[in-house]
C-alpha cells in the first residue's frame, strides 16, 4: 500500500499535472494546423496559446501580410489533470512535450515572455529615468528583443544605448531605446 502511494506521488511530481492549479504545457500538433488546434482547445473551455508574428511579403502588384507561429507545430495549452485527456483527444493534436517520460510543466514567466515578444502584452513596465553605467548587465523588456540580456557598451544621445547581446554564441550590437531596459539586478529580485 505505501508502495502504490509512493509511486503515484512520484508520478505528481514529474508529471507536474495538478487536480486543482492550472499549468502550461506545450502541445506538438501536425504541420501548419497550430491556430485550428488552438480553436478546438478553446471550443472545449480549454485555455490554449499560439504565439503568432505577422510577416510580410511583397509581391509585385501587392503587399500581403500574414500571422504565422513564432514556433511552429506547438500550441501551449493551462490545464489541470482532468484536462489532459481531452486535449490529446483534440485533432490534429500528436503528443504532449515531454523530458524522456516526463511531462514538465513550463513556468508562466515564460509564456509571458512569448506573449511580450508576439505583442501579445502591450502593458510593461517601464523604467523612466534610467542611468546606466557602460559594462552594465541589463535585460530587454519590450518588443522582438525580450527577454534577452546584454551590456551596456556605450551611450548613444540621451534616449538609446549600444547593447551587446550575446544569446545563442552570437554577439549582437544593438541600438536599444533606454525605456526598453532594465537593470539584471532588478529582474532578478522580481523574480
Amino acid at each position: 500500500m505505501v508502495e502504490s502511494q509512493l509511486i503515484n506521488n512520484q508520478d505528481a511530481i514529474i508529471n507536474q499535472l495538478s487536480e486543482t492549479e492550472g499549468r502550461w504545457f506545450a502541445v506538438y500538433t501536425k504541420y501548419k494546423c497550430e491556430k485550428y488546434v488552438s480553436e478546438q482547445l478553446q471550443k472545449r473551455k480549454i485555455l490554449a496559446y499560439v504565439p503568432v508574428i505577422t510577416r510580410t511579403r511583397k509581391y509585385e502588384r501587392k503587399i500581403k501580410r500574414y500571422d504565422v507561429p513564432l514556433i511552429n507545430c506547438y500550441v501551449f495549452v493551462h490545464i489541470i489533470k482532468s484536462e489532459y485527456l481531452p486535449v490529446l483527444e483534440t485533432e490534429y493534436v500528436m503528443k504532449f512535450l515531454k523530458q524522456g517520460k516526463d511531462l514538465l510543466a513550463i513556468p508562466d514567466h515564460e509564456i509571458q515572455i512569448l506573449k511580450r515578444v508576439t505583442g501579445d502584452i502591450n502593458h510593461v513596465e517601464l523604467i523612466e529615468n534610467a542611468a546606466f553605467e557602460e559594462g552594465e548587465e541589463v535585460e530587454v523588456i519590450a518588443g522582438h528583443l525580450t527577454g534577452v540580456r546584454g551590456k551596456v557598451i556605450s551611450k548613444l544621445g540621451k534616449k538609446s544605448f549600444l547593447v551587446e547581446l550575446k544569446t545563442l554564441g552570437f554577439q549582437l550590437m544593438v541600438n536599444v531605446d533606454i525605456k526598453l531596459l532594465r537593470p539584471v539586478k532588478i529582474a532578478e529580485l522580481s523574480c
